[in-house]
């Protein structure tokens, strides 16, 4: 196994993997033989400042099983250098396994290794991949995703969570938990990157829709209906769709649930109203209904996201 590391790599994500498949701390009768490799030999600066010196060029990857490509932010608008793609496309060739962390999927679909395959990475360029490589099917909000020789993961720590998964995959999960615990990180997280996933409050514009949206953004608790808002906006039922569409690229009722769950993960995080406060004042008013949208919209429920992001010890009546 070889971690590819190029100029600008993630320190993070290299000490990861090097914690992870590196260090054989006697968990299995035989660890990883493990690397590190450049696009050449001899110095390299990492994001952040700090400066390593690598005694494996690409030529690494010729030998290399399993070859983990490690991020690298200017990939993002730069294509790497034809040398690496060249490289990874004949060790996948060769049918060794492939797998990013994190930006590291630029990368690979850079080679054409990611055509037609699901893939992931960190959430915020999601769609920077998806427009850059149209034949790839982005997938946001999971921390990571197994092709079976192809595997990528999503925002920084997402890579741990995919390096335990080899581990898993590999030496099975008495060795993957035993590790994880040795790395205090739980060896399997909750939920995807869509609990992570900013979502900032709506651009309702000037137009004719404007005061009619923010008049439902007022009134998320009181549960506005469709109807109320076109009211609000003084058209008829299909005028209004057709303009809410054209302005907000989605329906009405799609987009009151959304800024319903938009609240509900506000008063989650910065109050410490019970789960069935917060089913109430965000609109849902059942606690099933603001489940069920809640964890579609996360992949959390409401009590694991406030675990996480807010107010732990609120009593929260309806779990």
């Amino acid at each position: 196994m070889t971690a590819l590391a190029l100029d600008g790599t993630s320190p993070l994500d290299l000490g990861a993997v090097t914690e992870v498949f590196g260090i054989d701390r006697g968990l299995a009768p035989q660890w990883y033989d493990f690397s590190v490799c450049g696009q050449q030999r001899g110095r390299l600066d990492t994001r952040g400042g700090l400066r390593l010196t690598v005694d494996r060029g690409l030529d690494e990857l010729a030998a290399a099983d399993t070859i983990i490509v490690l991020p690298v932010a200017r990939f993002i608008r730069e294509r790497p250098a034809d040398a690496v793609l060249a490289a990874l496309a004949a060790a996948s060739a060769r049918g060794s396994r492939l797998v990013s962390l994190c930006l590291g999927a630029f990368v690979l679909a850079a080679a054409g290794l990611l055509d037609g395959r699901r893939a992931t990475t960190h959430w915020p360029y999601c769609r920077a991949l998806g427009e850059a490589y149209p034949q790839v099917e982005v997938v946001p909000d999971v921390l990571y995703i197994d092709e079976g020789d192809v595997l990528t993961s999503g925002g920084v720590a997402a890579g741990i969570d995919l390096c335990l998964h080899l581990v898993r995959k590999d030496h099975g999960a008495e060795i993957a938990n035993r590790l994880g615990r040795a790395l205090v990180v739980g060896p399997h997280r909750e939920g995807g990157q869509a609990q992570f996933i900013e979502q900032p409050m709506p651009d309702i514009g000037n137009g004719r829709l404007g005061p009619a949206l923010s008049w439902a953004l007022e009134h998320l608790p009181e549960n506005p209906t469709v109807a109320q808002i076109a009211d609000t906006a003084a058209m008829g039922r299909r005028t209004f769709y057709r303009e809410f569409r054209a302005t907000t690229g989605t329906t009405p009722h799609r987009w009151l649930v959304t800024q319903r769950v938009l609240l509900a993960r506000r008063l989650l995080e910065t109050t410490q109203l019970t789960v069935e406060e917060v089913a109430q004042h965000s609109g849902f008013g059942d606690t099933s209904l603001l489940r069920r949208h809640f964890t579609a919209e996360t992949r959390l429920s409401p009590t694991a996201y406030r675990q996480t992001f807010g107010h732990p010890s609120a009593t929260d009546r309806a779990r």
